[in-house]
C-alpha cells in the first residue's frame, strides 16, 4: 500500500473543502442579498419537510404561527445567554422587539434559495470532517494538522447556530460582524492546515523581515476593511427598514462608516502596491508568491469596480454578492501568501 495516499487525500479533502468554503460564502451572500434567511424557519428540515416545498398549498394550516412561536421561543433563549454575559439592555430589547412577531410569508424562490445554502453548508460540513479523519495520518509528525482540524469542526459548528440568530435576531447587528469573522476563521483554519500538509518537510525561507511586517500589515488591514463593510452593511439593513421606497437614499443614510470603509479601500491598495513592490523584488516570476500577490492585485481592482457599483447604482444585489466573494478571496489569498513567506516547497524560488 502507498504510504503517501492517505496524506494526499488529506490535501485532496481539504482542498475541495476550502472550494466549497468559498461556495457557502458566496450562497449566504445571496441569501443575505435577497432576504432570504428566513425561507426556511425551520432547521434541519424546512418547513418539516426534507424536500422543501413549491407552493404555499403544500403548507399546512397554521403554518405562519406555529414558526413565528418557535422564533420567539429561539430569541428567549437567546436572550438568558446575553444576560449571563452582561447584555443585560440588549436582552430587554430582544424580549420587546415586536418585529419578530410578523410571521413570514411563503415565497418558493427565498425558500430554496436558503435551502440550496444549507445544502451547500452540509457539503463543506462533510468535507471538514473527512479532512479531520484524514489528518490523524499526519499525527506522528505534526499534531497541529489534526488538532486545527478539529478545531475548525468546533468553530464551524458555533458558527451554525450563531447564523441561525443572525436571521432570527433584529436588534443584535454586531452577531453579523461576529458571524463575518467567524467565517473568516474557518476559511483561515482550512488554509493553514493545508499549508502545513503540502510544505511539510520543505525548507524553510530565508527572507527579509520587511516583507513579512508588510505581509501582516496588508492582511490587518483588509480583515479591518471587511469588519467596516459588514458594518455598512448592517447599517443599511436598518435604513433600508425605515426607507425601503427610497433604494437610492440608503448610502447617504448610513452614516461615516461608508466613507470611513471607502478611504480604508485606498490604505488596502496603497499596502498592496508596497507590497507588491517587495514581492516582485524578492522572488521570482514563476514563484508561488508573485502568482498570488498578481491575483490579490486582480481581486483589488475587482474590488473596486464593485464598490463603485453598489455606491453609485444604489446596491445592485450582484454587485453586492460579488465584493463579498472578492473580500473574502483576497483574504484568502493574502494568507495563503503570509503562509508561504515561512515556508514554501522550495527555496529556489527566491532571489538570489
Amino acid at each position: 500500500m502507498n504510504k503517501a495516499a492517505p496524506k494526499n487525500r488529506f490535501q485532496k479533502a481539504n482542498k475541495i473543502t476550502i472550494i466549497l468554503l468559498f461556495v457557502v460564502i458566496m450562497a449566504g451572500a445571496v441569501v443575505r442579498s435577497t432576504g432570504s434567511g428566513m425561507g426556511c424557519p425551520d432547521w434541519p428540515r424546512c418547513f418539516g419537510c426534507i424536500i422543501p416545498p413549491t407552493d404555499v398549498s403544500q403548507l399546512p394550516a397554521g403554518y405562519k404561527e406555529k414558526y413565528v412561536a418557535d422564533r420567539v421561543k429561539k430569541n428567549l433563549r437567546f436572550a438568558k445567554t446575553l444576560d449571563l454575559f452582561g447584555y443585560n439592555d440588549l436582552a430587554i430589547r430582544l424580549r420587546q422587539d415586536k418585529s419578530i412577531l410578523v410571521p413570514e410569508s411563503f415565497n418558493a424562490a427565498k425558500t430554496w434559495t436558503e435551502y440550496i445554502n444549507r445544502l451547500l453548508g452540509v457539503a463543506a460540513g462533510l468535507g471538514m470532517i473527512l479532512t479531520a479523519v484524514f489528518a490523524f495520518r499526519y499525527w506522528s509528525q505534526n499534531k497541529w494538522l489534526a488538532i486545527l482540524s478539529l478545531l475548525n469542526l468546533v468553530v464551524v459548528g458555533f458558527q451554525g447556530w450563531l447564523g441561525s440568530i443572525v436571521v432570527s435576531t433584529n436588534l443584535v447587528p454586531w452577531i453579523v460582524t461576529v458571524h463575518m469573522l467567524l467565517a473568516l476563521a474557518v476559511l483561515a483554519i482550512a488554509i493553514v492546515t493545508y499549508h502545513l500538509a503540502k510544505v511539510h518537510g520543505k525548507n524553510w525561507l530565508n527572507i527579509t523581515p520587511i516583507v513579512r511586517v508588510i505581509t501582516y500589515i496588508a492582511l490587518a488591514i483588509s480583515v479591518l476593511q471587511i469588519v467596516f463593510g459588514t458594518d455598512v452593511r448592517e447599517r443599511v439593513d436598518v435604513v433600508a427598514a425605515r426607507l425601503s421606497d427610497y433604494r437610492n437614499g440608503w448610502i447617504n443614510s448610513v452614516g461615516d462608516i461608508f466613507f470611513e470603509h471607502r478611504d480604508l479601500a485606498i490604505i488596502v491598495l496603497l499596502t498592496n502596491v508596497m507590497l507588491y513592490a517587495l514581492v516582485r523584488r524578492h522572488f521570482n516570476r514563476h514563484s508561488v508568491q508573485q502568482q498570488l500577490m498578481s491575483f490579490t492585485f486582480l481581486i483589488i481592482m475587482l474590488q473596486i469596480v464593485t464598490g463603485i457599483l453598489l455606491s453609485y447604482l444604489s446596491l445592485p444585489p450582484l454587485a453586492e454578492i460579488a465584493h463579498v466573494v472578492l473580500a473574502c478571496l483576497m483574504f484568502g489569498a493574502q494568507l495563503y501568501l503570509l503562509l508561504n513567506l515561512y515556508k514554501s516547497a522550495s527555496v529556489a524560488e527566491v532571489r538570489r
